[in-house]
């Protein structure tokens, strides 16, 4: 090739070059995935959702005061996978308030994500107690208070048939099966934040306000879910209603109190066919859990119908190239396009005004550590270590004494505190 013509190529690259890198200085900057934007929405009107961008960076945008974002932080079915956590849906209101709906496996990763300080994230409401949908409760109680919550996770669920089948009793069970956990951070770290506070609520209740305060009314409604002991949610407020199924068959219930809100979150299961093909389940397995266990997709459509919400969301399915297509087709037999229509997928946003719904995605930093707490407390007593054993206690490894002691050395001279190690004996 010709020196000049090679020299021209050469300064063509560059000339573009630098422009793409103008353009990407201009949306991130630092390393990683920090996106280099406002720490506000850009002013304009107020319930004008055209502000927004079309992603979602966690932490910059404030919403207005009569405003709701929900965020899908788990929207796949009880089997784990990379892709889509389990079941839960996160709340945001104008006023402050901030609500998470079921709290299924793998569900906290996703929360983790939108950088929310933990003392905000302390109303969990449970529709049922199988695993996909409250498998995370022991990672947002211990994990939370350890990224900072200093008051009790409070948990609002049903009771069941008998005591042994509700909240009360699986909450209460749940710390027994933590109390090692617990036993172990006694002492090291503030406890301010390990506790819970339950609420559980007669299933049976139809229509029934289960949270009232701050001007947001919860209610449940009973579901029809593998045994009794399955409720779904409506959530109200500022004229604004918000609807999640949790997981049921369409019932006369959901028809008729989901009707009309501004958007209803309802189960839309693999469809048998799916089921037998993907998930390798017998023709009556899959016959039985999805269409008579779960909702069926072309009868979420048809639920949908009657309902006549402002956005339907379809979730509680693995998202593919080889599955959405045909659950898409069977929701819409029954739902017929243009009814607005949304295929939930973990990370994404549905912000919410009167007159506008705006469904973008969230852009997550993968890296995050927890956000600032905005409480501080007292630190951790060490009169409440339990000690170890002699036995354990004489199989500690003196030769890292010094190296232990350079540590307790470096924090005391940069933050002028006096501290000693238990295990050693420092100069």
């Amino acid at each position: 090739m010709p020196r000049l013509k090679r020299v021209m190529i050469v300064f063509v690259l560059l000339v573009v070059g630098t422009a793409v890198g103008v353009r990407l200085k201009s949306l991130w900057s630092g390393p990683g995935v920090q996106a280099s934007i406002p720490q506000k929405p850009m002013a304009q009107k107020s319930s004008d959702l055209s502000k927004y961008r079309d992603a979602y960076f966690p932490g910059t945008e404030t919403l207005d005061a009569d405003e709701m974002r929900v965020t899908a932080c788990g929207t796949g079915e009880p089997t784990a996978r990379p892709r889509q956590a389990a079941a839960c849906f996160l709340v945001e209101l104008g006023n402050g308030d901030k609500f998470l709906f079921d709290l299924g496996n793998g569900s906290t990763e996703r929360i983790s994500a939108l950088a929310i300080p933990y003392d905000y994230l302390d109303k969990v409401f449970i529709g049922h107690l199988h695993n996909d949908h409250m498998g995370d409760l022991p990672h947002l109680w211990i994990g939370g208070a350890l990224a900072g919550r200093t008051k009790p996770l409070r948990v609002w669920g049903p009771s069941g048939q008998t005591p042994s089948l509700g909240t009360a009793y699986a909450i209460e069970h749940l710390q027994q099966y933590l109390t090692w956990d617990l036993a172990g951070r006694r002492g090291n770290v503030p406890m301010q934040g390990y506790a819970f506070e339950v609420h559980e609520f007669d299933y049976r209740g139809v229509n029934t306000p289960i949270y009232q305060a701050n001007g947001v009314t919860v209610r449940s409604i009973p579901a029809v879910h593998s045994i009794d002991g399955s409720v779904s949610f409506i959530l109200e407020w500022n004229s604004l209603k918000f609807v999640f199924s949790s997981d049921s068959y369409p019932n006369t219930w959901f028809a008729q109190y989901a009707a009309g809100a501004d958007i209803v979150i309802h189960e839309c299961f693999l469809s048998s066919n799916l089921l037998i093909k993907k998930m390798n389940a017998a023709p009556q397995e899959a016959l039985q859990v999805g269409s008579q266990v779960h909702t069926a997709p072309e009868a979420f459509g048809k639920l949908m119908s009657i309902v006549k919400p402002r956005l339907a969301v379809a979730y509680h399915f693995y998202i593919d190239v080889d599955t959405q297509e045909e659950m898409y087709q069977r929701v819409r037999s029954t739902y017929a396009y243009p009814q607005p229509l949304s295929v939930a997928d973990d990370f994404m946003v549905w912000n919410i005004t009167k007159t506008q719904i705006r469904t973008r995605r969230a852009v997550i930093d993968e890296n995050i550590f927890p956000p600032d707490p905005i409480n501080r407390v007292g630190g951790a007593n060490p009169n409440d270590i339990i000690p170890f054993s002699p036995f354990i206690a004489a199989g500690r490894l003196a030769a890292v004494c010094p190296e232990i002691c350079g540590v307790y050395k470096e924090i005391n001279t940069a933050y002028g505190t006096a501290y000693s190690p238990q295990t050693c004996s420092c100069k």
